[in-house]
């Protein structure tokens, strides 16, 4: 479970097992968890957070994107 980013107590990873699904970024704070594409950006999941938190977590994946679209391909085309 490769951690890719640690921004304002987010933490945005892949799990090693999900190289089949289109590239996303999975986000933890606290207790509560999202899940979003990456092409585009959209919120696939999401439990035990605010919408206030979804929406910050949702522009810092927007802000990083691309680093998360090419550690993605790096990590899973390997």
């Amino acid at each position: 479970m490769p951690t890719v980013l640690l921004s304002d107590g987010y933490r945005f990873f892949f799990f090693s097992n999900e190289g089949t699904e289109p590239p996303h970024i999975h986000v933890e704070r606290g207790d509560g968890y999202a899940k979003f594409w990456l092409e585009p950006v959209e919120l696939v999941d999401a439990a035990g957070m605010g919408t206030a938190e979804l929406r910050r977590a949702r522009l810092l994946v927007i802000q990083h994107r691309i680093d998360f679209r090419e550690k993605w391909r790096e990590y899973f085309s390997t």
